[in-house]
């Protein structure tokens, strides 16, 4: 023998690991194919470790690792499992059947991951034995062996010491009680156990509608549901339930899947054989059925099929159904969809004959229609309770902490009742609280069957921080939104002889809005239901706009004045009509806390409250006047609506620069080849721009306004603030000098003096026009003296010099030139309050 003669003259060279490595794969086969008890032998003759060849001479008892076949489509890519044409298709034979699908073809719906054969399915008894199965043989008592033996093509297995036995076409039990008699008869004392170790694979086809037509290996053992799986399952387009088994060209049987799906029912799954044909033909006639069914499907018919048939194979009607009226859509004999009905409670209806192409709906009980009442908003536990006679409001909101939510209002609630007789509605407005802390009073209404109770949100009890998800209920369960449909309601049933039973009040009312009328006609009741007046509400008097008709039918509107206070009193006879609308008007100025800071060189500085025509004069005097360090000349007073002016300048002047930095950039070089510089210019205004901060500042002559009574006095206004600079020391150079910084003030000294002292003008300043930004912020224009052709102009302290950019060498734009003049002004604005 090839490989003994090998495996001898390795034993001696070669530790067993290198021997294993250079044993070549097709010798490893050789040695696999002898007999287990000729493998251990040499094995054991030359000390060779069967595990180091690759698993040769491992137990046979081991239990073969199970084989995934099959893996569901749910578990693949969608384009692995279906086509796109097969999915369109699908999807639009769903449309055309109102959503329906076709039952049952999930349950195969998959694509093989190998064509291993199945081998863990139980052997039965009857099993025929046939070349290529192997028989286990266990020997144990006076001698101990496990022998393997496989069928050879001729039928029979080699026994040793014994010779052949011939056991194909014997079944399992047969082949068994040959070997246990062989034994007993030849070996003394020894007893015999016989399994059934690898099995033979047999090559079928699967052909027709099936999802993978084709030809697969499978276990001798396999069934047509088994192959079934291994191809993947069966298209839409076939039949479950005529699938032909066929073999030699004959029908062995048919299989019908809706017996194994429906009652578990597999009598007709039959074992396969080699050569075997599963033929899968185009689907039969189906019918669709849905709505109160518990498996909404497209079905297969097979034969005459009954109403009661289809119900039952649907999985019969859920408790939701209303049998009475079966509604049933088919196709006449004039090729006209057409729609019929069945009573389903009823013999001929249960009996009515199902044909193809129909499509069958069960229809839902309705909702309950009476014995009921609701509540709706921010209750507890909301939804329909059992009305019962004489009940009353407490009898279902029993505690007012229990059954509300935080949020809700307890004060007030409303009830929706529906007359039986005529379908409209009303409205009865609800004391809550009183209505569940006195029952039986004459606040705790009585229910009627339906009636709906409204229970609303109060706005000051929401704070959203706190839990996001109760802030959304309380805003779903306001006035408005419960009573939305209400108001609808009744402006539909509104007729000349019914007007339309609303009204709207606003003002200073909590939930200005519109309301249902209330039914007391009330003015108190209509601001009770509107949530109560609030603070600023003046008693004195209130509106009401009333629409009426002149003798003529012509429309008008006459307003009534009330008196507040009478009215929630109960005082007025005044009694509301259909559209009234109610003003509650507000005391003039309620509440309103205007104030002016006063801040710096004040004797008393702090913000303070001013009266209404008060001006800043009387509140400085208010305030103690200013200290002796005051420097009034460079008072900074700014107002509030002028720093809104300015912010909304800044961003006009931002819009308008990004305009015209586009300009230059699309222009290019036609500055003369300065187009980067003068880019980079622009984009620095721009920059200026985007950062400057607006001050709302308001020039003044702080002094005139305190000591000369000529002067035109300030009226103070809401949010104005002054800021008096101590006593300065310095003048300021800005813009495009060498070195903007600030100088300590000579007398004497003049513009350009200053300008001299900040190293002069750079190349971008334009130096004709420079200007003076005086310490109370007014700006004076310096003239050129007609001796010496400078600017003599004397300087005082807190004076700032500004040298432009010269904008000339920009194209000319002279809007650089404003926007830089704003940029300084709110710099220096915003310098002199930085620096108190």
């Amino acid at each position: 023998m090839n490989l003994k003669n090998l495996l001898l003259s390795l034993t001696f060279l070669l530790p067993i690991p290198a021997l294993a490595q250079s044993i070549t794969p097709a010798q490893i086969e050789q040695f696999k194919s002898l007999p287990k008890a000729q493998q251990e032998a040499l094995a054991s003759q030359y000390g060779v470790d069967l595990s180091a060849l690759g698993g040769v001479g491992q137990s046979t008892n081991q239990r073969p690792q199970p084989v995934q076949v099959v893996e569901p489509i749910r578990n693949q890519p969608t384009d692995e499992t279906e086509s796109k044409p097969e999915k369109q298709a699908e999807a639009e034979g769903s449309n055309k059947n109102g959503g329906l699908k076709p039952y049952g073809y999930d349950l195969f719906a998959g694509s093989p991951t190998t064509f291993a054969p199945v081998t863990e399915i139980p052997v039965p008894s009857e099993y025929t034995l046939g070349p290529g199965d192997v028989l286990r043989v266990q020997l144990w008592g006076k001698e101990n062996r496990n022998l393997e033996l496989p069928v050879s093509r001729d039928g029979s297995v080699s026994f040793p010491d014994s010779g052949p036995l011939s056991v194909a076409g014997l079944s399992f039990n047969e082949a068994r009680e040959q070997i246990r008699n062989k034994v007993t008869e030849q070996y003394i004392g020894v007893q015999a156990s016989v399994s059934l170790g690898e099995l033979r694979s047999v090559r079928v086809f699967v052909l027709g509608e099936a999802r993978n037509p084709g030809s697969y290996t499978v276990s001798s053992l396999s069934t047509l549901t088994n192959a079934l799986f291994v191809s993947g399952g069966i298209q839409t387009t076939g039949s479950l339930r005529n699938i032909q088994h066929k073999r030699n060209g004959k029908l062995v049987g048919t299989l019908d899947l809706y017996d194994l799906l429906l009652k578990g029912d597999s009598r007709a799954d039959n074992r396969l054989q080699p050569g075997d044909v599963i033929f899968i033909p185009p689907v039969g006639k189906r019918v669709g059925i849905g709505g109160e069914v518990y498996r909404p499907a497209l079905y297969e018919l097979k034969n005459e099929t009954r109403l009661a048939e289809l119900v039952q194979i649907a999985g019969g009607l859920t408790p939701q159904a209303y049998p009475q009226r079966v509604n049933i859509i088919r196709t006449n004999s004039d090729y006209l969809r057409v729609i019929a009905e069945a009573d389903y409670t009823q013999p001929q209806g249960r009996n009515a004959r199902v044909q193809a192409g129909d499509t069958i709906t069960i229809p839902s009980i309705s909702d309950i229609t009476g014995q009921y009442v609701e509540i709706r908003g921010a209750a507890t536990r909301a939804g329909k309770f059992a009305w019962m006679p004489g009940m009353r409001v407490s009898s279902i909101i029993r505690d007012v902490d229990a059954d509300l939510v935080p949020e809700a209002d307890k004060r007030y609630a409303a009830i929706v009742r529906t007359n039986p007789n005529t379908d409209t509605v009303s409205v009865l407005n609800l004391r809550l609280r009183e209505a569940i802390t006195r029952p039986g009073s004459e606040y705790d209404v009585q229910l009627e069957e339906k009636d709906t109770v409204l229970v609303f949100s109060d706005a000051g009890k929401v704070d959203g921080s706190e839990n996001s998800e109760n802030s959304e209920n309380s805003e779903n369960y306001t006035r408005e939104n419960l009573f939305a449909p209400v108001l609808q309601r009744l402006k539909a049933q509104a007729a000349p002889s019914a007007p339309q039973q609303t009204i709207r009040i606003s003002g200073a009312v909590r939930y200005p809005g519109e309301y249902p009328l209330p039914a007391t006609r009330s003015v108190a009741d209509a601001i009770f239901v509107a949530g109560g007046l609030k603070d600023a509400a003046s008693l004195q008097q209130a509106e009401v706009a009333r629409y009426t008709t002149d003798e003529n039918g012509i429309g008008q509107t006459r307003i009534i004045n009330l008196d507040l206070a009478e009215a929630m009193a109960g005082k007025s006879i005044l009694k509301l009509r259909s559209r009234d609308t109610i003003l509650i008007k507000s005391i003039p100025q309620f509440a309103q806390n205007r104030t002016v800071t006063l801040s710096g060189e004040v004797r008393y500085p702090g913000q303070y409250t001013f009266r209404d025509g008060e001006t800043l004069k009387e509140v400085l005097n208010r305030a103690g006047g200013l200290t002796g360090n005051a420097f009034p000349e460079g008072a900074v007073f700014t107002r509030e609506k002028l720093r809104q002016l300015e912010a909304r300048r800044l961003r006009e002047a931002e819009e308008r620069l990004q305009g015209d930095l586009l300009g230059v950039q699309l222009e290019g070089d036609s500055f003369g080849g300065q187009s980067a510089e003068k880019v980079k210019q622009v984009e620095s205004l721009l920059g200026d721009v985007q950062n400057s901060r607006p001050v709302g500042r308001m020039v003044i002559d702080l002094a005139s306004v305190l000591e000369d009574e000529v002067y035109q006095s300030i009226r103070l206004q809401d949010g104005d603030a002054l800021t008096v600079p101590i006593i300065p020391q310095s003048v300021s150079v800005f813009g495009e000098v060498q070195f903007p910084t600030s100088h300590l003030h000579e007398p004497g000294l003049t513009v350009d003096n200053y300008l001299q002292r900040s190293g002069g003008p750079t190349r971008q300043a334009d130096e004709n026009r420079v200007y003076v930004v005086k310490a109370d912020g007014s700006v004076m224009l310096p003239e050129k003296s007609a001796w010496f052709g400078g600017r003599s102009q004397q300087l005082e302290p807190g004076d700032t010099v500004i040298m432009p950019i010269n904008v000339d060498r920009l194209n000319q734009l002279e809007l650089w030139t404003n926007v830089s003049q704003i940029v300084y002004q709110m710099a220096l604005g915003a310098a002199a309050v930085g620096n108190l």
